[in-house]
């Protein structure tokens, strides 16, 4: 069959996608604790640069490149955007027009926990919000299910049993496959697990702020999850753009390229100081600081996959080549180990993580 025949004038990004057939060949996928879940060790999360904030055209362009070099894992949540549910419309779309032939091969997740709605119902951990949250997550994806829902904060006031409630609920109604969690602590982990086991619906995953800056879960949520048999996908391995070049350079820079939810006031002279030697690590091992950042994530002793935030088709390209660099030199972990220094400002989520 002759190839059909597009104008000179028409973009790749507005011809029909036909997915890379040596795709699965590119990354070596780990298994999710003790399920049978595999997931690319690094994968896209789609929090800040996939709302109504850039072109769908960009978006388009790195969500087929993502595929085409094996992320098979697309993480979402119901307010990511911005605005609120425009990075899960806009993903919809993509579900529509590229994905449909290719959703077996993929591995989508959405969560529900932060503020999403306005109204007593909007937040948190009842199985109310949980559950409606859910069902508008659904339509705005263009799927029937998702392979896994997160409750993604801690909640003091609603009780564990019905938090995990309502994860079992969504699978015992064939809307999510397999249960996750984000943001507890070691002992509410532990909780949840327990609950979750009663059920008959175990816990699958665990989903934690990850970082060279922001270990909390090496202080006993690694080893909780390692004992129940849980796998792991940090988010934020770069402790949102810190662990990058762009805060080494000048003023002006710094400032332009910070997210809303950056706090600058992290940026003293001692952290940036602390930068800096990590930069020099990671010149030697051959890598960007930030490329040096996901492989440490993701290095034998750390998460199951970690989450990556790019904004163009370069930026994915020299993420992925970290995947292939998770060899450190003892004197490499020791060096980085000195330089990590202070998470205060880094961890936006440490109030989720501390209610046990």
């Amino acid at each position: 069959m002759s190839e059909p025949y597009y104008a000179q004038d028409v973009p790749d990004t507005h011809r029909p996608y036909v997915a890379a057939p040596d795709r699965h060949q590119k990354l070596d996928y780990r298994r999710v604790g003790e399920s049978g879940l595999l997931l690319p060790p690094l994968s896209l999360g789609l929090w800040y640069n996939f709302g109504d904030n850039r072109p769908f055209d960009t978006q388009r362009e790195i969500l087929r490149r993502a595929v085409d070099e094996g992320i098979t894992h697309f993480d979402l949540a119901n307010n990511y955007g911005p605005p609120y549910g425009s990075a899960e419309e806009n993903f919809g779309r993509m579900m529509r027009t590229d994905f449909t032939p290719y959703r077996h091969e993929l591995v989508l997740s959405t969560k529900a926990g932060w503020d999403m709605w306005p109204g007593p119902y909007g937040m948190l951990g009842s199985r109310k919000y949980l559950l409606t949250s859910l069902e508008e997550s659904l339509r705005r994806m263009s799927v029937e299910a998702v392979d896994i829902f997160y409750s993604h904060r801690a909640d003091e006031d609603t009780p564990v049993a019905e938090t995990i409630g309502a994860l079992d609920t969504a699978i015992r109604q064939g809307k999510a496959l397999c249960a996750g969690i984000s943001s507890y602590s070691p002992e509410r982990t532990a909780e949840a697990v327990a609950v979750a086991r009663d059920l008959g619906t175990p816990l699958v995953i665990h989903q934690p702020a990850y970082s060279m800056l922001n270990r909390w879960p090496e202080d006993g949520l690694l080893t909780t999850l390692s004992e129940h048999g849980m796998g792991s996908i940090g988010f934020t391995a770069l402790a949102q753009g810190l662990l990058t070049d762009k805060y080494l350079g000048d003023d002006e820079a710094q400032r332009s390229m910070q997210r809303p939810s950056f706090d600058e006031g992290v940026l003293t002279e001692d952290n940036l100081e602390r930068l800096r030697g990590l930069a020099a690590v990671a010149q030697r091992r051959g890598q960007s600081l930030a490329q040096m950042a996901l492989s440490w994530a993701i290095r034998p002793g750390g998460v199951t996959s970690t989450l990556i935030g790019v904004s163009s088709v370069r930026q994915l390209e020299e993420n992925l080549a970290a995947a292939h660099r998770t060899d450190f030199t003892d004197e490499e972990i020791a060096e980085i180990d000195r330089l990590s220094g202070s998470t205060e400002g880094v961890d936006l989520w440490a109030a989720s993580a501390d209610i046990e």
